[in-house]
Formats: C-alpha cells, sequence, structure tokens
C-alpha cells in the first residue's frame, strides 16, 4: 500500500477518482472519454502546482519518504554488474555503509560507495537506520583507496541522518575516521562524484562527500544539522522543526545558489518514489557525463580544483 504524505493526499484523492472512473466505464460500458480527459489534466495541473511550491520543510519530508529509492536500488538499476565488498580489515563489516565495484553500460567501471537504509522494522535495525558507525568509514576509505590502486572513478551516493551517535562508536573513533576520510578524499587520484540521494546530515554525510562534482537529487537535503535537532537545541523542543528547516536553507537549490554544490538531479513529477526507474536512468546520465569530463582532465589539475572549489566555500569578503 502506498504510503502518502499530507501534501501528497488531494492529489491522491483525484487519482483514487480517476481510477473509479474508469472501472465504471468497464463495468457499464460507459463512455467517460471527456471525464477522465479533464481528471487527468487537473492531477497533472495538481502535481505541478503541489510540487513547485513545496516549502523546506515538505521536501525534508519528501527525502524521508518510505517508498524512495535507496542506494542499493539505484546500483540495481544503474549497473549491468555489481560486486558488493565486506568490512574495514579491522573491526567489522558495517551494513549502513556499503560499496563495490558496478559495471556502467559497459564504458565505465566504477567504485560505488553510500550508506544503505532499510525498508521494514528488521531491515532498518539491520542497516542501523543509514547511521554509518567508525568502522563504516573505514571501510569506505577503505573501498576508495582500492578504487585509486585500480585508477577507478568513485560515485559515492549520501542518504544518512547522521553518523551513529552511540557511545561506543564514540570510543571507536568516530570523530577520528570522518576527519581522515575528508582529508584523504582531497588527495585521491581518481575522479570523485558525491549525489545526495535522500537526507545528508552533518559529519556522517561529510565523511563520503569531498568530490570533484557534488550533487543533489530534487527532493533531498543537506545540512550540518537536521530540522528536528535544530528545533531541540534552539527551542527545547522539535515543535519548531518548520522554521528550523526554512533557517537552515538545506534544500538542493538553497545549496546551489550558495555554491556549496555543483548541480541538481531533476527527479520524476512528485519525487523519485514515484517512478524510481526513471530517476536511476537521470542520475545514470549525469554520472557517465559527468565521469567523461572528469577522466579527460590531468589528474593534478583535476586534484588542484577539487581543493580550490572547497577552499572558496564559506569565504566572507568585507
Amino acid at each position: 500500500m502506498r504510503t502518502l504524505l499530507e501534501f501528497e493526499k488531494p492529489i491522491a484523492e483525484l487519482e483514487d477518482k480517476l481510477i473509479e472512473m474508469r472501472k465504471l466505464a468497464i463495468e457499464n460500458n460507459v463512455d467517460v472519454t471527456a471525464t477522465v480527459q479533464s481528471l487527468t489534466e487537473k492531477i497533472l495541473e495538481l502535481k505541478k502546482e503541489t510540487f513547485s511550491n513545496l516549502t523546506r520543510w515538505q521536501r525534508v519530508q519528501l527525502s524521508r519518504h518510505p517508498d524512495r529509492p535507496y542506494t542499493f536500488d539505484y546500483i540495481e538499476k544503474m549497473c549491468e554488474e555489481f560486486i558488493e565488498i565486506h568490512g574495514d580489515r579491522s573491526v567489522a563489516d558495517d551494513k549502513a555503509m556499503v560499496g563495490g565495484f558496478g559495471n556502467i553500460d559497459g564504458e565505465f567501471s566504477v567504485m560505488f560507495i553510500g550508506q544503505q537504509k532499510g525498508r521494514n522494522t528488521k531491515q532498518r535495525q539491520y542497516r542501523n537506520f543509514g547511521m554509518p558507525n567508525p568502522e563504516g568509514y573505514r571501510k569506505a576509505l577503505r573501498l576508495m583507496k582500492m578504487a585509486e590502486k585500480f585508477n577507478k572513478p568513485i560515485v559515492c551516493l549520501i542518504d544518512t541522518p547522521g553518523a551513529f551517535p552511540g557511545l561506543e562508536a564514540e570510543e571507536r573513533g568516530q570523530g577520528e575516521a570522518i576527519a581522515r576520510n575528508i582529508r584523504d578524499m582531497f588527495m585521491l587520484k581518481v575522479p570523485v562524484i558525491c549525489i545526495i540521494i535522500g537526507e545528508g546530515a552533518s559529519g556522517g554525510a561529510l565523511g563520503i562527500a569531498v568530490g570533484d562534482r557534488v550533487l543533489m537529487m530534487e527532493n533531498t537535503w543537506y545540512s550540518v544539522i537536521s530540522p528536528e535537532s535544530c528545533s531541540s537545541i534552539l527551542w527545547r523542543s522539535w515543535n519548531y522543526k518548520e522554521q528550523a528547516a526554512e533557517a537552515l536553507k538545506l534544500t538542493a537549490n538553497d545549496m546551489e545558489q550558495n555554491g556549496l554544490i555543483d548541480g541538481i538531479i531533476p527527479e520524476p513529477l512528485g519525487g523519485a518514489h514515484l517512478d524510481p526507474e526513471a530517476a536511476a536512468a537521470k542520475m545514470k546520465a549525469v554520472i557517465k557525463e559527468e565521469l567523461k569530463k572528469l577522466c579527460a582532465m590531468d589528474t593534478r589539475a583535476r586534484i588542484d580544483a577539487r581543493i580550490d572549489k572547497y577552499g572558496k566555500m564559506g569565504v566572507v569578503v568585507e
């Protein structure tokens, strides 16, 4: 059964009416062509109006939609073949961080790395709700170094509410693991593309998000803190999450306007969850286009451009 967000319900009501009308026409052999056409046009118009005027909080809700494609969903749809690689060679295999080599249309052999969430309670617990431990970030760095060794480009798919904040994660060096990833990603000799496909929260996202190209899917968010956490700090309550989302300016459009990302990947009207195949096809086309440009660049020039890009972020000119 399809899960509906509050702002999706008026559209769903019209779609239900359309289904009933078509069913009536079949059962009673009635010509309802004009009514169906009218309803179809109304649905399309309402969709365009609704999704072009979403608030920042509504974008956050859409990025968390339970039917939204996750990392493995995109990899499965984009790759002809994928070989997952496990473990950090030190502590454990973090199920919240996944990765491996994938083949895109026989043109590119790519190291995919990303956070993975679960569809149901059991899967969410297994994947730790997409919140990696330190060994997850060390696993990601190991895979990046492997890709560098074999001269394969890297694509990171980011979708996490944050790195796991548990005591045991801090004891095993959560901050150090993320910091090491950020440092070492600057100097990777192979092309790196980072795409926020859902939630991009804080250092948990940044730990695999330093790249030559940082892109966001249309209905995603990327911020130093989630709206709920921001609300709880400023107002001692989660009830002000909508105001917090507006203040944080965390949507793809905000990030692009502030020069913090390199581009936005459009989603099917209504969100990627309504047409995962189309969303994956668009992402694959963008990845291939960017890889052709990045692979053609001199290695030293590519690294220098990567460093310069991040060096210019957050600079205030008085």
